[in-house]
């Protein structure tokens, strides 16, 4: 695949992820408690009717220089417990809005590094769910892990509580670059985790990578994909390292190695590309491959993906989500709801009987009109405004309207190859689909309206 410099001038400006509508910097401080309570005991009448639990340990023995999440050194087992006893209470307080009779479709643990604390209290919070809620026979149960924290005992004790999906946090397999971004390299070798993993269980296997990190070169980063595929995960990301140094002061500290300039992440993102679907793999939105036999494969093809602030994932599995722990977001319906950052704050607020509520949001019905349209793209890389219309319950004008769309907002992305427009349906190329969020962009008629500091669309 080939990508004229000239394009990426053109678009490689700032813009959201889209991983939630409207973006998060847009949600409201202020939100209160008996609001999320409010928003909670409506989505049990709203769909999707599946539950999504998401549990966020914010905690990391040691802190990556590159990372954007909102983490925290986790050396002190007893604060660390204290936390997790807050976190059973909010599920405590929780469950009791959330009509029982819903199955649990999806949980999600990740943070921080979950697998760097102690498996019994995982165990518990993973045993108070049981206890008020339904699982499926296939319900999707995945841990995000660090590889320098995880042993063959460690991946047996997953097992055993019924993790089915295991995320091991690559980012690259060059031990330079892991220096240089503070990060520890894994314990054992990848190839014998994951071997283990298949020899005791049928999980699924996630390998996650980041393009365009500090110490990276063309070369390096293709050496790193070709390492993984001989693994041969069922799902393989690379996610586009997006520095923000002015929201996370210690990626300043990476700009004295030198960041790959927007020409050679272009190549990293358009080399890695070929290889992976070279080798077998299908691409999956903007930053995720699945093997073919795989069930998001299978939800692209089939039109039935989903995307919220954990990535793609199939609609099966996916459901309202429901988010524990400091800084997690619950994404309902109608609805977002996020917990106080910090985590002396959120244990305080739960030990004092409260939620632990910070911001939110409640949508409108343009918006989650918006939402729907964005996130068709997003996912599926294709719109039919007619049939979507439909859909809505609106007429096809309307939503045009509502969209304030016309086709030749589009027509230098078309001229472009990023997409092309039939009549009411926009279909994206594979070229557009690595674009997605200039797209995406595009389809948001309020973007101007909370236009703030994000991170470059390449």
């Amino acid at each position: 695949m080939e990508m004229d410099p000239k394009i990426v001038d053109k678009y490689n400006s700032p813009g959201p992820r889209y991983t939630s509508y409207p973006p998060a910097n847009v949600f409201k401080e202020g939100f209160t408690a008996e609001e999320a309570i409010q928003a909670m005991r409506a989505s049990n009448s709203e769909g999707p009717r599946g539950i999504s639990l998401y549990v966020n340990v914010p905690f990391c023995p040691q802190l990556c220089y590159f990372c954007g999440c909102n983490t925290q050194r986790g050396n002190d087992p007893a604060f660390i417990s204290r936390y997790f006893d807050a976190m059973v209470r909010e599920i405590d307080t929780i469950a009791g809005h959330i009509d029982k009779s819903r199955p649990v479709t999806q949980v999600h643990w990740g943070g921080g590094t979950p697998n760097s604390v102690d498996w019994n209290l995982v165990e518990r919070l993973m045993e108070r769910f049981r206890s008020y809620f339904s699982f499926t026979d296939d319900t999707e149960i995945a841990m995000e892990c660090s590889p320098a924290y995880l042993d063959l005992q460690d991946v047996d004790k997953i097992l055993s509580m019924g993790f089915n999906r295991v995320s091991l946090g690559i980012q690259d397999f060059s031990e330079s670059v892991l220096r240089i971004i503070n990060r520890r390299p894994p314990r054992r070798p990848v190839e014998e985790l994951v071997a283990y993993i298949r020899e005791r269980s049928r999980a699924g296997v996630n390998l996650d990578f980041v393009y365009g990190l500090p110490g990276q070169t063309l070369e390096g980063y293709l050496e790193t994909l070709e390492r993984a595929v001989e693994v041969r995960p069922d799902r393989l990301v690379t996610f586009s390292y997006a520095h923000v140094p002015w929201v996370k002061k210690n990626q300043k500290i990476l700009e004295r190695t030198g960041i790959p300039g927007p020409e050679t992440k272009l190549e990293m993102l358009l080399r890695g590309y070929e290889l992976l679907t070279a080798r077998g793999y299908d691409p999956i939105g903007m930053d995720h491959f699945a093997l073919p036999g795989d069930a998001m494969a299978g939800a692209f093809r089939e039109k039935t993906l989903h995307r919220n602030f954990q990535g793609y994932c199939t609609l099966k599995h996916t459901g309202q989500v429901y988010a524990f722990g400091a800084s997690s977001i619950s994404q309902l319906h109608r609805a977002y709801v996020q917990n106080v950052r910090e985590v002396a704050d959120y244990i305080r607020h739960i030990e004092a009987g409260e939620l632990a509520v910070e911001r939110g949001y409640i949508l409108s019905d343009r918006e989650v009109v918006i939402r729907g349209v964005i996130n068709q793209v997003m996912c599926n890389g294709s719109i039919d405004l007619k049939r979507e219309a439909g859909i809505l319950g609106l007429g096809l004008e309307a939503l045009k309207d509502l969209l304030d769309f016309s086709a030749g907002r589009f027509r230098e992305m078309e001229e472009d190859g990023l997409l092309s427009i039939y009549g009411d349906t926009m279909k994206v190329t594979p070229l557009g689909m690595l674009l997605i969020r200039v797209i995406a962009r595009e389809l948001d008629p309020n973007f101007a309206g909370y236009r703030k500091m994000y991170s470059q669309t390449i």
